[in-house]
């Protein structure tokens, strides 16, 4: 006997995610305010009445939605880790820098990814509470670079110029920059990657005290 209430819960996080997907996709590229709800439930293929049973308003799902980017980040991240991990951190000092891009790169290179967290970023300045929001789901992100870092620097005895906490900072500020001028140049995912990793390359070898 199939469990209703189940099946139910199932259906209605399935909508949810649907409705989340499209608005990451229309948020992107025509922002917040030139977004409705009208558009958002038509890409996910919903009515206006399966949006507002899962969504009290189009900024609830903005700020649910940038809760989600983060954690799928964040996500991204510990998933690169632990494979990593499993294949062991020992190594050259010189991989460290290979394994820093490789684990950052895991966040996501994709434009409308890019775009999306461009977005959440400008609301962030103007919107207190989606800035209190993007603010915490920043804090963790740095928590969890700073740990790798930490984590490489014990496996490959290499000494840092700067705190694990300010080069993690480093690393993220060089992503988002890289990024970005990636998207405006116009650039595809493989182009977006590539400059990710030229910019956190050249962060490395600055926090890497190599004389040591």
């Amino acid at each position: 006997m199939v469990d209703t209430s189940i099946t139910s819960t199932r259906r209605r996080e399935n909508t949810r995610q649907r409705l989340l997907d499209a608005a990451a996709q229309i948020f992107a590229e025509v922002g917040l305010d030139a977004a409705s709800v009208e558009a958002v439930c038509e890409a996910a293929g919903y009515t206006r009445g399966a949006f507002y049973s899962n969504f009290e308003s189009k900024e609830q799902l903005f700020l649910d939605l940038c809760a989600r980017t983060a954690a799928q980040q964040i996500a991204a991240v510990r998933a690169e880790v632990a494979e990593l991990e499993t294949g062991g951190l020992d190594g050259p000092p010189g991989d460290a820098l290979t394994v820093v891009q490789q684990v950052l790169e895991a966040s996501g290179a994709d434009r409308v990814a890019v775009l999306l967290m461009g977005e959440i970023r400008i609301r962030a300045l103007r919107d207190p509470s989606v800035a209190a929001a993007y603010r915490a789901q920043e804090a963790e992100m740095r928590a969890e670079v700073a740990q790798i870092i930490v984590d490489l620097a014990r496996a490959k005895r290499i000494t840092l110029r700067l705190s694990p906490s300010q080069a993690g900072e480093l690393f993220i500020t060089a992503w988002a920059a890289a990024a970005e001028d990636a998207v405006m140049d116009g650039g595809d995912r493989t182009q977006i990657k590539r400059r990710i990793s030229e910019a956190l390359a050249v962060v490395a070898e600055l926090v890497i005290d190599h004389q040591r």
